[in-house]
């Protein structure tokens, strides 16, 4: 593939859509700019979201002292007003966004990965509409909504084990915390064995297992002391080692993972969950050497420890696989799989899953539940998550995530063959990073390719320890001609950076 062009004035490739929400190719469309991002309503709303909202959430752009935040501090300052201001949703169906300015995206993001089935699928909209013409909210622990019968019963039908039981909760950080508490009961020990990027939320619970320091810092003093982190061998920064080094990245790893089961059985802090992301996601779509789920799950059982995956991000087909341990073979099978994201079709939803052994740890329900909320079992999101599962098979969307991730992969690694500062594209199906930190790289790179992508009318996000990969998780229904758009795009904005 040639080289796309760099100027940041190229034409962006058009569709006849005209980006209205109730045009026919509204969801199949690429990307149509009207005004450079982000335009004059974005930066109203930012101002007033500024004044309304904690001011550690949403980044709003440059802050100047005593002149307020985002906007307002870009205006009071003289600086581009559309500096670091935010993009504003208004509408969005397929792998297409429209902005409050009336731009039109190609979004790579998937909404952080939720919308593997696209955004506002007709079936999950047609769920979710019927389902609350009946019945909004229930009393999930208490007098249960039927359709959460019918949920689980799905849920158990995917899981990876012949007899399945589950939570349901309404984050991601939610199923991780049920997991942990759940390896707790199962094995009488609080230790927490996790790896090095791993990400798997943000709650007090969850944080604990959470390596970057960034998150972790602000509430060092409150966390968990008998949590240890070892390494995670990517297989992108093992093949750069020459012949051997996955193997030996391998060895490596895993002997780290015994010295810190020993460690911390003779400090008295046994491990009693290992906690893993099959792919990790915010540490920059980092795919494990072969082999390493398999003897992780060895290596904790042997010391009695839980072995939970955190699939949230990776499950649900992103892969191409329903989830993303089943590239190990049945070695890797987890005792706990944390899912969410995707499952509710847009809305929050998670589940901790386990096989009946280790979640019969928790005692039965004597009328009080010891791990439950207000919204267990949502009726709505129960209906979407049912009409979502219905959509993954029928439009077997695992194995256009295979399909189209080949497209993306392979166009991305040849249009950026020969550039010194990209080290590699990796990931696994739809699921992919941009890995731009080689020679000559600048600082934080993932970050400025995705601002000089959304000028161009592509959504993605910057992930990484250092900001220094490009993360793609589009939708699963990304046709063909959007995937070569967004090769085109991706490409033209890296080559724009690194070669400022």
């Amino acid at each position: 593939m040639n080289p796309p062009p760099t100027s940041p004035s190229s034409p962006l490739p058009t569709s006849p859509s005209s980006g209205s929400p109730s045009d026919p190719d509204f969801g199949r469309s690429l990307p149509r700019m009207g005004v450079p991002p982000a335009g004059p309503r974005a930066r109203a709303l930012a101002a007033r979201l500024a004044r309304v909202e904690s001011r550690n959430v949403t980044f709003l752009g440059s802050a100047d002292a005593g002149a307020g935040s985002g906007a307002d501090a870009a205006a009071a300052s003289g600086t581009d007003p559309s500096a670091g201001v935010p993009i504003f949703w208004t509408a969005a169906k397929g792998a297409n966004v429209l902005d409050a300015d009336g731009n039109l995206y190609l979004d790579l993001t998937g909404a952080f990965g939720v919308a593997v089935a696209g955004h506002a699928h007709p079936a999950v909209l047609d769920a979710m509409a019927s389902q609350g013409a009946r019945l909004v909210h229930g009393m999930g622990d208490v007098h249960p909504p039927e359709i959460k019968v019918e949920l689980l019963e799905r849920l158990a039908g995917v899981a990876p084990w012949p007899d399945c039981r589950g939570f349901l909760a309404n984050s991601g950080s939610e199923a991780v915390e049920a997991a942990l508490k759940t390896a707790m009961l199962a094995t009488g020990r609080g230790g927490i064995l996790a790896f090095e990027g791993g990400y798997h939320g943000l709650t007090l619970g969850s944080l604990n297992a959470t390596h970057r320091a960034d998150f972790r810092e602000p509430f060092a003093a409150h966390l968990h002391g008998g949590v240890h982190f070892a390494p995670f061998p990517d297989a992108l920064e093992a093949s750069g080692g020459g012949s051997g080094a996955e193997q030996s990245a391998l060895e490596a790893s895993l002997a780290d993972v015994d010295r810190l089961l020993a460690a911390a059985a003779a400090a008295g802090t046994p491990v009693g969950a290992v906690l893993v992301e099959p792919v990790q996601g915010r540490a920059g779509v980092r795919v494990p050497v072969a082999g390493f789920l398999a003897g992780v799950a060895e290596r904790a059982r042997r010391a009695g420890a839980v072995v939970i995956h955190d699939e949230i991000f990776s499950g649900f087909g992103r892969t191409g696989r329903m989830f993303a341990a089943e590239w190990e073979g049945e070695a890797a099978r987890p005792d706990l799989l944390c899912v969410g994201k995707a499952l509710g079709g847009g809305l929050p939803l998670s589940a901790c899953l386990g096989s009946v052994e280790v979640m019969n740890a928790w005692p039965a329900s004597t009328g009080e539940a010891l791990h439950t909320s207000t919204f267990l079992g949502h009726p709505l999101a129960c209906a979407t998550a049912l009409a979502f599962l219905t959509v993954l098979e029928e439009e077997r969307l695992v194995a256009r995530a295979t399909a189209t991730g080949d497209r993306l992969r392979a166009g991305l690694a040849g249009a950026l063959d020969g550039v010194p500062q990209v080290r590699g594209v990796r990931g696994r199906g739809m699921f992919l990073g941009v890995v731009l930190d080689g020679p000559g790289a600048p600082p934080a790179a993932g970050v400025r390719v995705a601002e000089e992508a959304l000028r161009r009318g592509v959504i993605l996000l910057p992930a990484g320890s250092k900001g220094e990969v490009v993360e793609l998780s589009p939708p699963l229904v990304l046709t063909p001609a959007q995937a070569d758009a967004a090769v085109e795009i991706v490409a033209a904005s890296v080559l724009a950076v690194v070669r400022r």
